[in-house]
């Protein structure tokens, strides 16, 4: 398997990586077997001064980690630029505070005094996609460093350069030799170490087959895995002082990185009375979109990440035009070279429709009119998916009362997805199961040993 940069915006190739070979592969499992048990006995405070100083070298070089990522996945300069800003403040927020995260919890029985306290499980092996090369891994990879683990990274294969200029800054960091490791391997190869008695865990984002596929291995090997396998988040609108907002709002979280986030709301559902004002604000709004050279100051959208990517989109608004969707916005065209394809509005979209249960990573927006509150829940839940949900309105107790309703692992009240190191994220149903960031995401890799003492009779 070949590791090679696409360069999006033009289509022409930009740069390769080397495979990982079996020799290569099994002298990383070896060294992270050996540096990790040696890692989890170094203070908690050094390690954390590790992920401080990985932070402050990813500000200091925001520039140039941000041109990786425009070049590898054609992100736009400036989101490129916030995407290394967010990994950093996940550096430093297990950084600082790793005195609370990783502070044993007492507790008082009639049996005696016992605590918990976290401990490293050993090696982890993190399987990342391309969308946020950055954000993605260092949520994975900051809290397994803090608790001492030994981390093994399978970048996407059109992420190689990203993942390798990561690595370099670890070890710059301070981190030791063998505590960490990038692994360019095929599938089955990543499968392979998976099911490896020296992996304790695995934690991946990506797609439901590939979600199905390890979490079958790691099943049949006793490990813990993470799963985060995407979603077709719903934005439902309430009432009409919400519906300027809600329009705005939901259309620059869609079409952030060109549509390809797990979390943008793909789905708008709307009141009925409100739905043809909301459709116009909608309209609007994406045509204000700036779409052009990812490189340029002032671009909003690039291209896909890849051709395939963009072709994928193309085909699932083809199929809901075909079968009676309004195309209001955009012509759902691939337009070359690279992977360009321009920002689309889709209406009248029925569940015979892939565009009504399928994740559509792209910058597609689709809106469907509800009849009523109860009618906006069953078309919110009506997806195998359930990442997050967004509401819009001012009747909090309404809010609350379908917020309880939403089968979803997050809600945001009067904003779209938020992704800040204090919050767990994670899903449920297809979107997979687990929890990264916050104290949530740090025990996922954690063991939880309880010490107990007897108190004399």
């Amino acid at each position: 398997m070949e590791y090679r940069v696409v360069n999006p915006t033009n289509g022409e190739a930009a740069a390769t990586a080397r495979s990982t070979n079996p020799e290569q592969r099994e002298k990383a499992l070896s060294a992270a077997a050996t540096a990790g048990a040696a890692w989890r006995r170094v203070a908690p405070a050094q390690r954390a001064d590790v992920l401080l100083a990985a932070a402050q070298l990813m500000r200091e070089r925001r520039d140039e980690l941000a041109a990786i990522v425009t070049a590898e996945i054609g992100k736009p300069r400036e989101a490129a630029r916030d995407e290394v800003e967010l990994a950093a403040r996940i550096f430093e927020f297990y950084g600082e505070q790793v005195e609370t995260l990783l502070a044993d919890q007492r507790i008082t029985s009639p049996t005696g005094a016992a605590l918990v306290r976290l401990e490293a499980m050993g090696v982890i092996l993190g399987i990342m996609p391309w969308n946020f090369p950055y954000y993605q891994v260092t949520r994975f990879v900051a809290p397994n460093l803090l608790l001492g683990n030994a981390v093994l990274l399978k970048p996407a294969p059109a992420c190689p350069e990203s993942a390798a200029a990561l690595e370099t800054l670890l070890l710059e960091a301070g981190l030791p030799d063998g505590v960490y490791a990038t692994m360019y391997t095929t599938d089955e190869e990543t499968l392979d170490m998976v099911a490896d008695d020296r992996v304790c865990g695995v934690s991946l984002t990506g797609s439901e087959r590939a979600g199905r596929a390890v979490a079958e291995v790691a099943g049949r090997s006793l490990k813990k895995c993470v799963l985060e396998l995407g979603g077709s988040d719903a934005l439902i609108v309430l009432d009409r002082e919400s519906l300027a907002s809600a329009a705005m709002d939901g259309v620059a979280a869609r079409m952030a990185n060109s549509g390809q986030v797990c979390t943008s709301p793909k789905r708008m559902i709307v009141l009925a009375d409100l739905y043809d004002d909301f459709v116009v604000a909608v309209e609007r709004a994406t045509s204000g979109v700036t779409v052009g050279d990812p490189t340029a100051e002032g671009t909003a959208m690039g291209p896909l990440a890849t051709y395939r990517a963009a072709v994928e989109v193309a085909e699932q608004v083809s199929d809901a035009v075909a079968h009676g969707a309004r195309l209001r916005i955009g012509d759902g065209k691939v337009q070359g070279p690279g992977a360009w394809l321009s920002p689309v509005v889709l209406t009248d979209v029925t569940p015979e429709m892939r565009a009504w249960d399928e994740e559509i990573f792209g910058p597609v927006v689709v809106i469907h009119r509800a009849e009523d509150e109860d009618d906006a829940v069953r078309i919110a839940n009506a997806t195998r998916y359930g990442l997050s949900a967004s509401l819009y309105g001012r009747d909090r107790e309404q809010i609350q009362r379908i917020a309880n309703q939403l089968d979803v692992g997050m809600v945001f009240v009067n904003s779209t997805a938020i992704s800040v190191p204090e919050l767990p994220f994670g899903g449920t149903k297809s979107s997979g199961f687990g929890r990264e960031l916050g104290e949530a995401g740090l025990r996922e890799f954690a063991n939880a040993k309880l010490i107990h003492e007897v108190i004399d009779a």
